[in-house]
């Protein structure tokens, strides 16, 4: 077989929303898989509505994922030279020709054909003309009108097209700028695209491009087209379901191999597995395990495989994603090591970076602000004997390790009568100004001796001076 040769070719419009982002994932992994080449190409011909910030945008959700390429981007608007070549080999061919009917009376064909047979289409006025080119004058393809053309699908399966229902489309406008399916196919030759991986809204327009592949002396790829991403109410996916924009799932704290995993599993499966590393995705894609039914995007599932990821990337190789998150925070970060113990005492119980970055805020903070339900709770008179015990016990501490901490926790048990939890909780609403964090031994070894007991005894003057009012 030869090396397979896959492509993405978005169109600069917009930002790269979900389903444009599990068509990249798709090919991207099918390339990878196959040690063949992945291409990307920006479809920029419209444009009115094409812009270099969305070009931008794409680009940076792309990166964002991991998604490389190795060929690209190409950008249609800088070939058109290349389009004009292959539609004057068409012309000269007798396969395509100049179409002068305006607008009006192609409308009056398409509603009549409407009303004939249920199909809207050009009535063939111009096949035989043999027209020059004019300053009005289209370029139609002249279209096979008896027949089938089969789309041999790998995903989907042969899908028959009847002939007689298509009709001799438009491959060049009257200012000369060429249309979709043409330059698809156009660039898909020229670039030595073998696979064609693609959602299933673009199935009304392969017969056509079939047609053109043929024409032009040219071999099919091969074509996958994959169903669409639905919501949980089984309509098409929407903002109102979490259509959101790639980027605005990394502003939201999800890591781009979780996105990943999930946006791979929105139609393809491989047994039972759900969470996926990017090297096993892509040692284990194949187009032959992308299903038939459309995937259902489900937040909830994003966001508990997100929770997955966190937990079992290692700290070290968390610190870059959490990072921009603890900036936005104005937290200035010096020691890498040091957020690294940050890290591994909250992946555990974090869902998204954003949620890390938010109790990670005791770490960096100068000042402890205590919740009011943490003051009502535990920072009251009565806590004051064990607070007082137990900074004299860190006090007189050489080494700062959990064993040592032990100690001290259970000298003040004994003078006390107090459980270890009435002991804890105190300190934990000290330390973090918090009724819930990590475990407390695991943030006292972070924080180092000098911030706890300077936070302890701040936590005491705070109480006594309650005690006074």
């Amino acid at each position: 077989m030869d090396k397979v040769i896959t492509r993405f070719p978005p169109s600069p419009t917009g930002y790269l929303h979900v389903g444009g982002a599990r068509t990249a994932v798709f090919n991207w992994l099918y390339a990878r898989h196959m040690k063949g080449q992945f291409i990307l190409r920006i479809e920029d011909t419209d444009t009115k509505r094409s812009t270099q910030e969305s070009v931008d945008a794409i680009f940076e959700a792309l990166e964002w994922l991991g998604i490389d390429w190795d060929e690209g981007p190409y950008f249609q608007s800088k070939r058109f030279h290349i389009y004009r070549e292959y539609i004057q080999k068409l012309l000269d061919s007798g396969q395509a020709y100049y179409c002068t009917c305006s607008p009006e009376k192609v409308e009056d064909m398409r509603k009549k054909g409407m009303a004939a047979s249920g199909k809207p289409k050009y009535d063939g006025t111009c096949r035989e003309k043999n027209l020059s080119k004019t300053d009005n004058a289209v370029i139609r393809f002249k279209a096979q009108v008896n027949g089938t053309t089969v789309l041999e699908d790998v995903i989907k399966g042969n899908i028959v097209f009847q002939n007689q229902e298509l009709d001799d489309f438009i491959i060049a406008r009257s200012d000369g700028t060429p249309t979709y399916n043409f330059v698809v196919v156009v660039d898909d030759i020229t670039m030595g695209i073998n696979t064609v991986i693609r959602g299933d809204d673009h199935v009304m327009n392969t017969p056509k491009q079939i047609m053109l592949y043929k024409a032009l002396g040219s071999q099919l790829p091969t074509f996958g087209h994959v169903p669409m991403v639905l919501g949980k109410d089984r309509t098409r996916l929407s903002k109102r379901h979490g259509a959101m924009s790639v980027t605005a799932y990394r502003d939201m704290g999800y890591l781009p191999d979780a996105f990943l995993n999930y946006l791979v599993r929105l139609g393809w499966s491989y047994g039972d597995q759900e969470f996926f590393t990017r090297n096993e995705l892509i040692e284990k894609f194949t187009l032959e395990n992308i299903g038939r039914s459309p995937g259902v995007f489900d937040q909830d599932k994003l966001l508990a495989l997100n929770a997955d990821h966190i937990k079992a990337k290692p700290p070290n190789k968390l610190v870059k994603h959490l990072l921009p998150f603890l900036k936005e925070r104005d937290y200035e970060i010096q020691d890498s090591a040091f957020l690294e113990s940050v890290i591994e005492t909250l992946n555990k119980r974090s869902k998204t970076l954003v949620e890390m970055a938010d109790a990670a805020s005791f770490y960096f903070e100068d000042t402890i602000i205590y919740e009011e339900k943490a003051v009502k709770k535990f920072l009251k008179t009565s806590s004051l004997e064990p607070l007082k015990l137990l900074i004299k016990q860190l006090e007189a501490l050489e080494q700062f390790n959990e064993a040592n901490l032990e100690n001290a926790f259970k000298t003040v048990m004994e003078s006390t009568g107090l459980k270890l939890g009435k002991i804890a909780q105190p300190v934990r609403a000290a330390l973090t100004g918090k009724t819930a964090s990590p475990g407390i031994f695991e943030i006292i070894e972070v924080l180092g001796k000098d911030r706890v007991i300077s936070r302890l005894k701040k936590a005491v003057k705070f109480i006594e001076d309650n005690a006074k009012d």
